[in-house]
């Protein structure tokens, strides 16, 4: 999959030809060699072939160089389509070959690889379509009661329909709140959280299971946001959020700060176990031993985040949640944070510095590249800058993920880990993010506008924010998106989709009413509280599944 053929025909005299090649994804890369063409025979009549298979995922470079000199015949850029036969014609124009012409030929078209995902996409919304149109007709009181005469209502629909569990029946996320916030008589928040972390995980299954191939199923290389790269920030982002509302519930139904401090030390140290010995992608290859276990992991970062976020709300919240006697009550779920606010700025000035000021050893100061034939093959072993020269620094390079998304595209030969140590203090920030989302949501509850206002804004600020730091391009910002690293750009823009969605999925669920959240909280029902198959985490997820997310 993801390849075409290509015939390179080449009917010139000797020497011969060197075919070389740069994926559109690999910036700034070296070219990479293909094959070796050979010259046409003496009486020009028959020209020498090569065939070879090229990339069809990003458009490519190919170069053609005399193999005497290395003198460039002609570049082409073009974007291959999958499964499609292309000959590549390279002949004289002049006596002397000075002047040479370099034709491409589609022999057989290729495929159109997207199809299957648009009629998906077509077939479920026609689904949701005729689901939409059903629910207006069953408000028609003749069509409701001829339906009730003719089909018997369903226990499943009648909890979903009923007042004691309602549209906002189950909190945020799958497994978070499953102890505190559904235990603790929050049934009638707000359903919208826990849809948007079934939609995480629905994203997460299908990516990790290959998401049919595609690129945009599969994480970027280096820098750029692919939709496989937002399922772990939504996770953490909601994970936040669920922090507000289930430490506001216990504390509010009685529990001391010292219980619900124990329950969090708890819970991210079993996170944190669990991430080192069971969900251990080496554990996979051979027998796990400390000479090649990965210390940095995805439920090792979920957990070491869930404990700095919620002890840091657990610290400044307050059981009850009214409205703030001060000149500025339209800030009331900010100001009385500021503390919190300081820590966070402190934390993120602390990413700066290390990210651009420390000294990485044969590395440009402030390197955010992937190393290898990238930056034109200059630094080859300064993979991540600062971030991986910390983690191999600190826990070795045996202790860190061996085979980063950079290995195939850059052909990076340096381990490192897209769940390091430098790359934690963003995804506290974007947890943190997640944070202020569950704060809003208590603070002006049952007041759709201002829940939906402060929404807008957060997502516009977020927005902006990124606009500045990537100069709205993928390589050419101040601080590019990359997930690799957790950029700060790359948590302000996933923010600033999390609240996107965050707002969409609330004002369709819990102001209009139009939807459920069908299909997408039936996969936590099977992921939640379940122990009954083998490398099951508290999180839920088995190795597989918490590796889909990294």
């Amino acid at each position: 999959m993801d390849q075409a053929l290509l015939l390179v025909r080449n009917e010139l005299p000797a020497p011969g030809l060197r075919l070389a090649a740069r994926s559109g994804s690999c910036h700034q890369c070296l070219y990479q060699f293909l094959a070796f063409v050979p010259p046409s025979n003496e009486s020009l009549t028959k020209p020498g072939t090569a065939s070879v298979m090229v990339d069809t995922q990003h458009p490519l470079t190919l170069m053609l160089n005399s193999s005497v000199g290395d003198r460039e015949l002609c570049k082409i850029q073009y974007h291959f389509g999958e499964f499609g036969n292309y000959s590549l014609v390279v002949k004289a124009l002049t006596a002397n070959t000075e002047t040479v012409s370099c034709d491409l030929i589609i022999n057989e078209g290729p495929i159109n690889s997207y199809f299957p995902i648009l009629f998906a996409f077509l077939v479920y919304m026609g689904i949701l379509a005729v689901l939409i149109v059903g629910r207006l007709f069953m408000k028609i009181d003749p069509v409701r009661n001829w339906v009730y005469k003719k089909l018997n209502p369903r226990e499943t629909d009648r909890l979903i329909n009923s007042v004691e569990y309602g549209a906002s029946a189950i909190i945020i996320a799958i497994w978070w709140s499953q102890e505190e916030v559904i235990s603790s008589k929050w049934g009638n928040k707000r359903k919208t959280g826990r849809i948007r972390t079934e939609l995480s995980l629905v994203i997460m299954v299908f990516v990790n299971y290959g998401g049919g191939k595609y690129w945009f199923f599969k994480h970027e290389s280096w820098n750029g946001l692919t939709v496989a790269d937002l399922v772990f920030p939504w996770f953490v982002f909601i994970m936040g959020t669920s922090i507000a509302l289930s430490l506001s519930s216990m504390l509010r139904w009685g529990s001391s700060k010292w219980k619900v401090l124990r329950k969090i030390l708890w819970r991210s140290f079993l996170l944190i176990l669990l991430g080192i010995i069971v969900v251990n992608p080496n554990y996979c290859l051979k027998p796990l031993s400390w000479d090649n276990l990965r210390i940095p992991g995805v439920l090792q970062r979920l957990g070491f985040t869930y404990l700095v976020v919620a002890a840091l709300e657990l610290l400044f919240t307050r059981a009850e949640s009214g409205t703030w006697e001060a000149p500025y009550p339209a800030l009331q779920d900010i100001l009385p944070y500021w503390p919190q606010w300081i820590f966070i700025l402190m934390l993120e000035v602390t990413w700066l510095c290390l990210t651009f000021l420390l000294p990485v050893p044969d590395c440009p100061r402030g390197y955010l590249g992937p190393g290898g034939i990238g930056d034109f093959g200059k630094y080859p072993n300064c993979t991540g800058g600062a971030a991986g020269y910390i983690d191999r620094l600190l826990l070795g390079e045996k202790h860190i993920y061996q085979h980063p998304s950079s290995t195939v595209t850059y052909q990076t030969t340096m381990p490192y880990d897209p769940e390091g140590i430098l790359g934690t203090i963003n995804s506290i920030v974007m947890a943190f993010l997640g944070l202020q989302a569950g704060k809003i949501t208590l603070f002006y509850k049952d007041q759709h506008k201002q829940i939906m206002s402060r929404f807008i804004v957060w997502s516009i600020l977020l927005g902006i924010i990124s606009a500045i730091l990537t100069k709205c391009s993928k390589e050419e910002g101040f601080i590019p998106i990359n997930k690799n690293l957790w950029s700060i750009s790359y948590v302000t823009t996933t923010g600033c989709f999390a609240f996107i969605l965050l707002l969409l999925i609330y004002y369709l669920v819990d102001v209009k009413k139009l939807w459920s959240g069908a299909p997408f909280f039936y996969p936590g029902e099977g992921y939640s509280g379940k122990s009954d198959r083998g490398g099951q985490s508290v999180a839920g997820l088995d190795s597989d599944e918490a590796s889909g997310l990294s």
